[in-house]
């Protein structure tokens, strides 16, 4: 067996992470039109109606996938369409008035928030990250916050402390940033582990403890984490314990000729990422229209034959020979959720094996160790995850 044959091919090659030197072009399918729905290519949708920007990266555009999660791909008109699934449709056009691109972003971004998850966004600096969350919060009128992290920054900084009151003579707690709907995390790897540690109950909890007292975090809450995957002098990566409360992990890629020319000429026609209202980013989605699109997405059906795909696919990473750590049960539950979200957004009542298919890679490719010798060869961990995706048979 040849190291290609066993790793796959290396970060420089055409299906690998990095091809051609870039980021890996594209996570996740866009989301649909508002009104759109992709059409069901799997037999298991038998007997069932499938009714239903300052600096930018570049479209991502197309997972490996064929049929109901492919980019980009519609077919007909949903019938008695969701309203909560046009308004969340809309958000991409929306963001788009500020942010050129990262159509697939946008769709993790809002699979996170219906399934109550965390992002992980990473990208070298000056691909719209920043602008891209303010974007989203905007648009969905959510209370945003972000937290420049630093090597200095400690945990208090983050979830509040306790502050004595002169005048009472007592002790009263000062909320941090934490207590929002959306936490930026920027930079998360350049402060110390203690500080990261700080977001683990918040993550996983939606609580803040302190002096003995729980205090529950604002609903929807979320936290967006950024990195870059250039830089690691001075960082500190992000232990697997911490990666695992990420639902995604997004690459956002360098724009497009045509995109970038298009932020330029945004910015001579006086663009100001600043000034979202003056670029004509508005609300088009509530806190309320979410909480009626999760209820919505509870109901999207699971058939057993997707259950045992996904299960199928994560024990196939146990037992990779590129992979030291394979992924846990809580992946499984995060790919099969995220994959429902999409599913939901796509105007269908089931998920299919390209759901699936669509989300694996951003789903957990965080969640998973390549051992040495396959780093040795330069292979990444979308590399592995695509040989694993091509071997795990489909249900039909």
């Amino acid at each position: 067996m040849t190291n290609d044959e066993r790793f796959g091919p290396g970060p420089h090659a055409p299906g690998g992470p990095y091809g051609q030197g870039d980021l890996v072009r594209g996570d996740v399918p866009p989301i649909p039109s508002p009104g759109m729905v992709a059409p069901a290519s799997s037999p298991l949708a038998a007997g069932d109606d499938p009714n239903g920007t300052a600096t930018a990266g570049g479209s991502a555009a197309g997972t490996p996938t064929e049929g109901a999660a492919a980019a980009g791909t519609v077919s007909h008109a949903v019938d008695g369409a969701s309203g909560a699934r046009e308004k969340l449709a809309a958000l991409r056009q929306e963001i788009g008035k500020a942010v050129v691109g990262q159509d697939a972003a946008v769709t993790g971004l809002v699979i996170g928030l219906l399934c109550r998850g965390h992002v992980l966004l990473e990208g070298v600096p000056g691909v719209a990250k920043t602008l891209l969350v303010r974007t989203l919060a905007a648009s969905l009128e959510l209370e945003m916050n972000r937290v420049q992290f630093t090597p200095d920054l400690m945990p208090g900084d983050i979830t509040g402390s306790l502050i004595y009151d002169a005048r009472s003579g007592e002790f009263s707690f000062r909320q941090g940033p934490v207590f929002t709907n959306l936490l930026l995390a920027d930079e998360i790897n350049r402060t110390p582990p203690k500080t990261q540690a700080a977001l683990l109950e918040a993550m996983e909890e939606r609580q803040v403890s302190s002096d003995g007292v729980s205090r529950p975090l604002p609903d929807p809450f979320m936290v967006i984490a950024t990195q870059n995957p250039v830089e690691y002098e001075g960082t500190y990566p992000l232990p697997e314990a911490q990666l695992d409360r990420f639902l995604l992990k997004l690459v956002l890629p360098l724009p497009e000729r045509g995109e970038e020319i298009e932020v330029l000429r945004r910015h001579s026609r006086g663009f100001n990422p600043r000034d979202l209202a003056g670029a004509g980013v508005r609300t088009v989605a509530t806190a309320e229209d979410l909480e009626a699109a999760r209820d919505e997405v509870a109901r999207v059906r699971v058939g057993p034959e997707v259950v045992g795909y996904v299960v199928d696919l994560v024990r196939a990473t146990r037992t990779s020979p590129s992979l030291s750590l394979g992924v846990s049960p809580r992946g499984a539950t995060a790919l099969l959720a995220a994959a429902r979200a999409w599913a939901w957004l796509a105007g269908r009542p089931f998920v299919t094996p390209d759901d699936v298919k669509a989300l694996a890679v951003p789903a957990l490719r965080h969640r998973v160790q390549l051992r040495p010798e396959a780093e040795l060869e330069g292979v990444g961990a979308e590399s592995v995850l695509g040989t694993i995706l091509a071997a795990v048979p489909v249900p039909r």
